[in-house]
C-alpha cells in the first residue's frame, strides 16, 4: 500500500524507530534511516558511535524486504541538519511522501533536582526536532499536494508523569504542534497525526526489576506491555491512503492506560 513512497524515519537505528522503518518497508516504502550523529567526534567505543552501524543494519533489513534504503546521520534538533536530511532524501529518491518524527530521549528527575541542561536537551530533541523536520518536509510536500506526517508523542504528554516534567512537556508540545500543523496544511492534502505510545517493551525497559515491571503491567487494562511492532502498525496505518481522512488526531497505543 506504500509502494514507491519515500519515508524519513528519525531516530530509526533502534527500538520503535527501527520497527517503524521495517514496517513501512514491508508495505513497499523506500526508507531514509536517520540516526543521531553529533557535530563533534565521539570515542569509537561509545554508545553513540554504534548508531551508524545500527542504522546500516536497518537498511540491510529494509533491502531484504525488497525495498530501498539509505542512512543519514545528523542531529535533527539542529535546523541545518533537519534541512540537510530532507534534502538528502529528495536528492537520493527524487521525492518525499512520509515523515515520521520519532527521535527522542529522556533525562528523568524531580524538578528540584533537574538541571537546566536536562530540560533544554529533552525539549530540543523531542520537540524542536519535530518542528525542524516538519518545516523542511512540508516545503516539499506542499508542492506535491500530498504528504503524511506522523509525530511520536506519548501518554506522558497526555496525562503527565512524575519525574518527567521535561519529557511530559515536550510530548504535550508535540501534540499541540501536531494539531496546529494539521490545520495549516490540510488544504494541500497533507495529513498530520500523532501516535502516543504507552509502556512499550524495549531493550531498556526489559532490564527493569521484575516487581517494578509487574506493577506497571497491573496498571494496564489489557494486562500486558506493548511491543515496538504495536507502534509500527499504527504508524503504517496513518501513513497509508486508508487514513487519508484522518488528520490532527492523537492515536494512543497504550493498552487502555489513559483511556478517556
Amino acid at each position: 500500500m506504500l509502494t514507491d513512497r519515500v519515508a524519513i524515519v528519525t531516530g530509526a537505528s533502534r527500538g520503535i524507530g527501527r520497527a517503524v522503518a521495517l514496517e513501512l518497508a514491508k508495505h513497499g516504502a523506500c526508507i531514509v534511516v536517520n540516526y543521531y550523529k553529533p557535530a563533534e567526534p565521539v570515542p569509537a567505543d561509545s554508545e553513540v558511535a554504534k548508531f551508524a552501524d545500527d542504522a546500516a543494519g536497518v537498511v540491510a533489513e529494509v533491502e531484504k524486504l525488497g525495498s530501498k534504503g539509505m542512512t543519514f546521520g545528523g542531529d535533527v534538533s539542529k535546523l541545518a541538519d533537519a534541512d540537510a536530511l530532507v534534502k538528502a532524501a529528495v536528492d537520493h529518491f527524487g521525492r518525499l511522501d512520509i515523515l515520521v518524527n520519532n527521535a527522542g530521549m529522556t533525562r528523568d528527575n524531580l524538578i528540584m533536582m533537574m538541571k537546566e541542561d536536562d530540560w533544554d536537551t529533552v525539549i530540543n530533541t523531542n520537540l524542536k526536532s519535530v518542528w525542524n523536520c516538519a518545516r523542511a518536509a512540508v516545503k516539499v510536500m506542499m508542492r506535491k499536494r500530498y504528504g503524511r506526517i506522523i509525530n511520536m508523542a506519548s501518554v506522558s504528554g497526555i496525562a503527565g508523569q512524575g519525574g518527567q516534567t521535561n519529557y511530559s512537556a515536550s510530548k504535550a508540545g508535540v501534540i499541540g504542534l501536531t494539531k496546529a500543523l494539521a490545520r495549516e496544511v490540510a488544504s494541500r492534502q497533507i495529513t498530520v497525526n500523532a501516535v502516543a505510545p504507552g509502556f512499550i517493551m524495549t531493550a531498556m525497559t526489559a532490564k527493569m526489576p521484575p516487581d517494578a515491571l509487574k506493577k506497571i503491567t497491573d496498571s494496564i487494562p489489557l494486562e500486558r506491555t506493548g511491543t515496538v511492532e504495536d507502534i509500527a502498525y499504527a504508524v503504517a496505518f496513518l501513513a497509508s491512503d486508508e487514513a487519508s481522512y484522518i488528520t490532527g488526531h492523537v492515536l494512543s497505543v497504550d493498552g487502555g492506560l489513559v483511556m478517556g
